[in-house]
């Protein structure tokens, strides 16, 4: 029947268009008779398929919005039996969206079709369709299963809904001792110095040698991630400061605080505790009873008994853990203002609260970011508890688990005590196994162990206090291995393809990932890495090992990822939506293995699997399985061995692909099939050994991201190919080259580039780079532009000089190749923060008369052989209203040897770099100018005398400054 109908479907003709029109037409209606008297009733089913499916997903609104109330509700409003339906209702909504995307994605008739193709697809979708029936039945019976099962064991949804609570007292206690030895509860481990240096700066604050105005209120805020001390550091300032202060009072703050009865409690405890310390201090002095009536009086009349009692007093006040700035708002407007130098202390964990909590004007000098304990005081801390002295030696045999232990901690008090408390109460000969047990399932601990139960709460306070838009964003980071630098970008378009972002209105889906990101890194969810971009952000983070535990628990209970390899090696999962692979190697070899071939994936069913990563890993047995990931939306692949080109065919199969990542791998031959994932967002094969993708890549539509860059060889680069005016969704792309005008004139029509570095060859003619100068001045929404020319050093960039306007909203620009002179159209880029350069060859003035011009400019990195005279100076005119970092000259350069700075032209200047060349000379003139220098970096071989005097020399001048104005040198020897 089927081979009948696609013959009705595909009939040979061979006359005119009309004849051709006509005849499709009554092809058509000749189709439809047919299927009606083929199928009949059945296939008038099928084709109500759709409607079904609308159904469908209206279900799965209403499990989703289930779901949702299940993540807001407190863990206490969720018992065991409303988690187990929970979780089958969320297995159901898996089903139910994986289904719903197969009739989107590979059944569904698209709007933009014609009849006959309509009915073509209508009848090649058949059986599918017929399956999906049954599919969507079998689901909707599930569904009345779940409910029927709901109703008979009478589970309310009010048991859902959220309810306010306070933060758990116990916990925070727990927290605020944790730096306390067992043996001497009132010496802190590790907290001295950073105590030292707060109680300093609370003291007496000096902005501008203005006693005036050191006399106002200030308010510090210690800001950390949780379970790093910061109430216990709070509570040792206090007690330091004890005589300096005439009244003082600790006060804790709920996550759900509001203005009324909370607001009314806290200043109740305010002025009990103020009135008990004045009682300390002023034995002897009988008067009325301050606290009288206080239980009767509401907050207005609190506050004015506060301020009464507070007038001419100096006062510290300690406002702990306080979690929105609408909390600290409340409070804030209640505490009495006075000229007597009073202070008070915010504890928070999140950066933007300690922000608006502190004064402005100062900077971040009222903001002080709590650390963790040295490996010393961590090792310290830890003997004092498991063994109960500092000085203890650890037991033989339990020192290596120990520095495991100690690294999982990274240095959090909290984790090292409580970790270290279960850890006493093991007694030989059975410690040294249970050390070891507890140190590889810390996470499954902290679920059903009582001594871990109050760090467990601390660390899930945090997560709680989420949004709930963000929480799965948080969930997702449980996917990468323990202290792995997790790249921003690689992350936020992950999020993006796994449908984690919320639409909202006048943003892009990354804009939006991007603002999760940076709310994960406040609240101090997230730790900023090493790796800084070209604006000065972070462009990775990492996850404490102690949340990361945290975040896999709940991603297991939900189903939400699964974890193979590593310290997961031999779990099992019966439905897997998101896999993530740690520390599988190959296989072995050996015929006679009883483990050849085999792991915890073998029986593992890949088909519903949405999101499949893995970890700088060789496991050929998972590369050739990936056929059987047919719903996959990412996968990402970096740095794995052992793929093969054979295993990129498969691959382009995936039609759901959304975020696919090979980068690292050796890769080198990219199929064609590749333009029919025409859902791909991502590609990603940089550091591979591709020399090219097949211009069938136009196809990608939905493309955001392209990058490709060849592992050796640093000029092969994606070559944009005719056609590219049809990737409109464009908007990164690392590097690329463009060889001929039909391109370059198409590259303008890219009207969401944001990033791009693009090269021309040396030896390309004028029509194409002028066409690419036209190009470019239409890409208004660029934010960051490398541009050069490679095939020869003399490779001359003046076609820049001739742009009809620039793209204004760049933030970073790089220019790679000589240059007559700097554009003029530079002085007009008012958003600029950073300008790079390469092989400018430029004389004079040139460079510095037109940076000055930037108002925004914060960074200039003048690499090799942009300069070729002896001095290049820096000039009084030449003043620079925010720059922050200078980098001049590479190892290889000659030119220039002195390096001058005029007083008032750098005078923001922070970080200046320099590279010393072998065998010439090159100074450094008027560093005294730099007034707000905080660091010198310098590079060159060991033995270079320039840049010995150089070292000499800035360690004099740093000297000779007072204490606040010194500046660090660093060398760095090649």
């Amino acid at each position: 029947m089927l081979i009948a109908l696609q013959k009705l479907c595909f009939p040979p003709f061979d006359h005119s268009r009309k004849s051709r029109d006509t005849m499709e037409g009554a092809v058509a209606q000749s189709i439809l008779s047919n299927v009606g008297q083929l199928v009949g009733e059945e296939f008038r089913q099928l084709r109500a398929v759709g409607g079904e499916v609308a159904e469908l997903r209206d279900e799965l609104a209403t499990m989703n919005a289930l779901l949702r109330m299940q993540t807001e509700a407190e863990d206490g409003a969720v018992d065991h039996f409303i988690r187990e339906w929970m979780k089958q209702l969320r297995e159901l909504a898996y089903d139910a969206e994986d289904c719903v995307d197969l009739y989107i994605f590979r059944i569904r008739c698209q709007s933009k079709d014609g009849f006959l193709v309509w009915s073509k697809r209508l009848l090649a979708t058949l059986f599918p369709r017929h399956r999906l029936a049954g599919n969507i039945r079998t689901l909707r019976a599930r569904a009345v299963t779940i409910s029927e099962r709901h109703a008979r064991y009478g589970v309310s949804r009010e048991a859902l809904h959220r309810s306010p609570s306070v933060a758990p007292v116990m916990a925070a206690a727990s927290s605020a001792k944790a730096l306390r030895p067992a043996n001497d509860p009132d010496q802190f481990v590790g907290i001295e110095d950073q105590a030292n240096i707060l109680a300093k700066r609370v003291k007496a604050m000096v902005h501008d040698n203005s006693e005036e105005r050191d006399k106002n209120l200030k308010v510090f805020s210690i800001v950390g991630f949780g379970g790093l001390g910061k109430t216990t550091l709070a509570m040792e300032v206090c007690r330091q400061l004890e005589t300096e202060f005439d009244r003082q009072a600790q006060v804790s703050v709920s996550q759900m605080f509001d203005g009324g009865n909370d607001l009314k409690e806290l200043l109740k405890r305010v002025l009990q505790q103020i009135v008990k310390n004045k009682a300390a201090n002023e034995k002897g002095i009988e008067e009325e009873d301050p606290l009288a009536g206080i239980d009767t009086m509401d907050v207005n009349k609190l506050a004015d008994k506060l301020e009464d009692l507070l007038k001419e007093k100096r006062y510290l006040i300690v406002i702990d853990d306080v979690w929105t700035v609408a909390a600290w708002d409340a409070i804030h407007s209640k505490l009495p203002e006075n000229k007597c130098g009073s202070r008070i202390i915010v504890t928070t964990r999140i950066e933007t609260v300690a922000k608006e909590c502190s004064d402005p004007s100062v900077g971040d000098y009222c903001i002080y970011r709590i650390q963790p304990l040295n490996p010393e005081y961590s090792r310290k801390l830890f003997l004092s508890r498991a063994f109960g002295s500092m000085d203890a030696p650890c037991h033989e045999g339990l020192a290596d688990t120990m520095e495991d232990i100690l690294k999982k901690c990274a240095g959090l008090p909290l984790a090292i005590v409580s970790i270290a408390s279960l850890l006493a109460s093991y007694k030989y000969p059975e410690r040294k196994d249970m050390w070891e047990t507890v140190c590889k399932s810390i996470g499954s601990q902290m679920e059903s162990n009582p001594t871990l139960e109050g760090m467990s709460q601390i660390l899930t306070l945090s997560y709680n206090h989420l949004p709930y838009h963000i929480k799965c964003c948080m969930m997702y980071l449980s996917l990468f291995p323990e202290d792995y630098e997790i790249n921003k970008n690689r992350l936020l378009y992950r999020w993006i393809a796994e449908g984690l972002i919320e639409e909202k209105r006048g943003l892009t889906l990354l804009e939006v990932a991007e603002s999760y990101f940076d709310e994960l890194m406040s609240r101090s969810m997230i730790d900023p890495a090493s790796s800084i971009g070209f604006d000065g952000r972070r462009e990775a983070c990492r996850v404490h090992d102690m949340m990361l535990e945290v975040m896999v628990s709940r991603s297991l209970e939900a189903n939400f990822v699964s974890v193979v390899g590593g310290q997961y090696e031999g779990m099992f999962y019966d439905r897997v939506r998101r896999l993530s692979i740690h520390g599988i190697e190959q296989e072995p070899e050996a015929e006679d293995s009883p483990s050849k071939g085999r792991n915890s994936m073998d029986r593992m069913d890949m088909q519903h699997v949405r999101s499949l990563s893995m970890f700088e890993l060789k496991a050929k047995s998972v590369f050739d399985r990936l056929r059987e990931f047919t719903l996959l939306r990412v996968l990402d692949l970096e740095g794995c061995k052992g793929l093969e080109n054979k295993h990129v065919v498969d691959i382009c199969r995936m039609y759901l692909l959304k975020f696919l990542s090979l980068k690292g791998t050796t890769i080198s031959v990219m199929p064609k099939k590749v333009g029919e994932l025409e859902h791909l967002q991502v590609l990603d094969v940089r550091d591979t050994h591709l020399g090219e993708l097949p211009e069938t890549v136009t196809k990608l539509e939905k493309a955001e991201r392209m990058d490709l860059t060849h592992r050796t060889e640093w000029y092969i680069m994606w070559t944009i190919p005719r056609g590219v005016s049809k990737m409109k969704a464009l908007r990164e792309v690392e590097c690329a080259k463009i060889d001929n005008v039909e391109v370059a004139k198409e590259f303008g029509k890219l009207g969401q580039l944001r990033r791009i570095f693009l090269f021309v060859d040396a030896q390309q003619d004028l029509e194409v780079v002028g066409e690419l100068a036209i190009s470019l001045s239409k890409l208004h929404s660029l934010r960051s532009l490398g541009i050069g020319r490679f095939g020869s050093e003399d490779g001359k960039m003046d076609f820049l000089l001739e742009l009809p306007s620039p793209p204004r909203l760049l933030r970073y620009l790089s220019i790679d190749g000589q240059i007559s002179k700097l554009p003029d159209w530079m002085s007009s880029l008012s958003y600029l923060t950073v300008f790079a350069a390469k092989w400018l060859r430029l004389r004079g003035d040139q460079v510095f008369d037109v940076l000055c011009k930037l108002p925004n400019l914060q960074s200039i990195k003048l690499w090799r052989e942009c300069y070729l005279d002896r001095r290049l100076v820096a000039r009084t005119s030449h003043h620079f209203a925010v720059l922050r970092t200078l980098s001049v000259c590479s190892i290889y350069c000659r030119y220039p040897e002195v390096i001058e700075f005029e007083e008032g032209s750098m005078d923001k200047l922070e970080e200046l770099l320099v590279e010393f060349c072998d065998g010439n000379k090159r100074s450094i003139v008027g560093i005294q100018h730099l007034t707000n220098l905080k660091e010198v970096q310098l590079t060159g071989k060991r033995y270079n005398s320039s840049l010995a005097l150089a070292l000499e020399q800035l360690k004099a001048e740093s000297n000779s400054r007072a204490k606040a104005s010194q500046f660090k040198v660093a060398v760095r020897y090649e």
